[in-house]
């Protein structure tokens, strides 16, 4: 896999909208409400959070008010009836 840069002009907030979201969702949820004692234990708890939570009981708005796995698995369907 390889990530590509954007390319697109800096100070344009609308192109990073989702992450920004993810991440300042993560912060408030997540990080800043726990005292880690180690950085395995944050890292653990980041991985439920987004596998567990985020993924798959966390409705986003830009999917329409669905969780990333109900869009997955309608892409996977509609991928394999085609």
């Amino acid at each position: 896999m390889s990530i590509r840069l954007s390319a697109g002009r800096t100070d344009v907030c609308w192109k990073n909208a989702c992450a920004e979201s993810f991440f300042g969702a993560l912060k408030n949820e997540l990080v800043h409400r726990t005292a880690f004692p180690s950085r395995e234990h944050a890292r653990r708890a980041i991985v439920r959070y987004i596998e567990i939570f985020y993924n798959r009981k966390q409705l986003h708005s830009g999917l329409g008010y669905r969780t990333p796995e109900e869009v997955q698995d309608e892409y996977e369907a509609m991928r394999l009836a085609a």
